[in-house]
């Protein structure tokens, strides 16, 4: 763990103008790349739904494209990246707030791994509150045929005018249950990682150019991505199912009930593979951009201290 430390290019570290900084850095980390991932995500949900609507994620692209064109193979773009820009922010700009709180004012002798694991759980569970309602509205439109809503601004009308603000928060629960594991592996396997590999390049993080710095937080990302989708991905299915089959007037705990008696513990692991494909890929895109753009304000990347 770092104290406060000099001002960087007019930046001091742990000041406030650094947990802004890093807030910004979450938007411009996460609302593009999940946007960038839409096709992968909306054939993703579908099958988790429903296993026998598409042989395969290739037949289910040309099947879409053919029917909808490029905007339907990116259905569900807005309210993907308006929910995950608003969700960076908190998962990263908070992450690194409550790392220095933990890791520095409250627990100093605490050990490192502890306090990435309670500094990221802390994030991501403020972080879902914002995210949770966009998600809710993604979730609906992809997995409806014919689709829910046609907009963002559709399907929230929608939702709140039939269900009221609770219908766009249904899924809370299940949420934290995918994002909070999801995003304690995906920052304590990253921190670990990357100062595993700069112990075995013999050498500390500073000897090192930014351009080198980076591509280590990438490898580093992709690496702890795979784990964030394995750990996650039970979740990720019921929350896909309960945002598409939850009755109305129905507890969170009686739907999960029933849709695992429908779907089994195998249902469960529906769209693994293009899951862990499509958010290794993402998490290591995500700490290339954000430690990217804290390098571009002069400011050091993330781990390896």
């Amino acid at each position: 763990m770092e104290g406060r430390g000099p001002p960087v290019k007019g930046i001091e570290l742990y000041s406030g103008t650094y947990f802004g900084a890093c807030l910004l850095g979450g938007v411009i980390a996460c609302g593009p790349t999940h946007t960038a991932v839409t096709p992968l995500d909306l054939v993703k949900c579908r099958r988790q739904v429903d296993p026998k609507i598409y042989s395969s994620n290739i037949s289910a692209w040309r099947s879409i494209y053919a029917k909808e064109g490029i905007r339907g193979v990116f259905f569900g773009w807005g309210p993907t990246f308006v929910g995950y820009s608003f969700q960076g922010a908190g998962k990263y700009g908070f992450y690194e707030s409550f790392k220095y709180l933990y890791g520095e004012k409250l627990f100093p002798d605490l050990n490192k791994t502890v306090v990435f694991l309670g500094a990221s759980a802390s994030a991501e569970f403020l972080a879902d509150l914002a995210l949770c309602p966009f998600e809710a509205i993604k979730v609906r439109m992809q997995t409806t045929l014919p689709p829910f809503a046609g907009s963002l601004r559709e399907g929230w009308t929608k939702v709140v005018e039939k269900e009221g603000i609770a219908g766009l928060y249904k899924g809370l629960y299940p949420l934290w249950g995918r994002q909070i594991p999801y995003t304690m592996v995906k920052f304590a396997t990253f921190e670990t990682t990357v100062a595993y590999i700069y112990k075995t390049l013999g050498k500390p993080k500073e000897s090192y150019s930014k351009l080198q710095q980076t591509g280590v937080s990438f490898l580093g990302g992709y690496i702890a991505g795979i784990g964030c989708a394995a750990i996650s991905h039970p979740a990720d299915v019921m929350v896909s199912k309960l945002n598409s089959d939850r009755q109305a007037g129905e507890s969170a705990g009686k739907a999960m009930s029933r849709i695992y008696g429908n779907i089994g513990f195998k249902g469960l692991w529906n769209g693994l593979p293009v899951r862990i494909f499509m958010i290794g890929t993402l998490t290591a895109f995500q700490w290339l951009i954000y430690d990217s753009f804290k390098v571009y304000l002069g400011l050091p990347t993330t781990g390896g201290h």
